[in-house]
């Protein structure tokens, strides 16, 4: 079995339990995160890793949005919320690292806890960056590697079992790559002990 449709499987399993377990992580750890990625949204926006479309409710009405997953089992939740929620959106299988788009073509890219489960995330973030206009706006927010060396020592630990098994990451600096992809960082926020980052940056 390929890389890709070894993930893709494993995600359509996951889709099953996926909002259940991820309103707990909002609760717990991601706050209104969520709330404050979306929301800063405008114009023709691309999300990258939509999943069951959690995130739908929250975009502003006035945005134009495309959202993209690797899942068919997840893109399928998300098709079913937003017919429920009214909300038009344009969801499409694709894979993050080959975005299936002309440069130049979002107003703002978002992705919020994708990054940390796409397998080669520097590759994902080029073509996030390929796909914005100038000026355009990348809109991240995932959990990386702490600030505690504790928790660091913790999440290497973990890394062990999860890199292999669910293609889940704790140690990535999704910042560290931004000054490489002709960016500019506006926004930058940790919390959570260095857990969680929040991130803008413009074309």
């Amino acid at each position: 079995m390929t890389p890709p449709a070894r993930w893709n499987r494993y995600w359509d399993g996951k889709s099953r339990n996926y909002d259940r377990e991820m309103q707990f992580m909002d609760r717990k750890l991601f706050g209104d995160s969520r709330a404050w990625a979306c929301g800063q949204a405008t114009g023709e926006v691309l999300e990258v890793a939509v999943g069951t479309g959690l995130n739908l409710p929250l975009y502003p009405s006035e945005v134009t949005l495309t959202g993209i997953d690797l899942s068919d089992g997840m893109l399928a939740i998300a098709r079913d919320r937003a017919e429920r929620l009214g909300h038009p959106v344009t969801l499409r299988r694709a894979d993050a690292h080959e975005l299936p788009f002309d440069a130049d073509s979002f107003d703002t890219v978002v992705c919020t806890l994708g990054l940390c489960a796409i397998p080669d995330d520097g590759k994902a973030l080029r073509e996030m960056a390929r796909v914005l206009r100038p000026g355009g706006r990348l809109i991240l927010l995932d959990h990386i590697v702490s600030s505690s060396r504790a928790v660091r020592g913790l999440q290497w630990i973990a890394e062990k079992i999860t890199v292999p098994m669910a293609g889940e990451h704790f140690l990535r600096r999704p910042f560290d790559r931004i000054g490489d992809l002709g960016l500019a960082v506006e926004q930058r926020e940790r919390f959570k002990l260095g857990l969680v980052e929040r991130l803008v940056a413009r074309k």
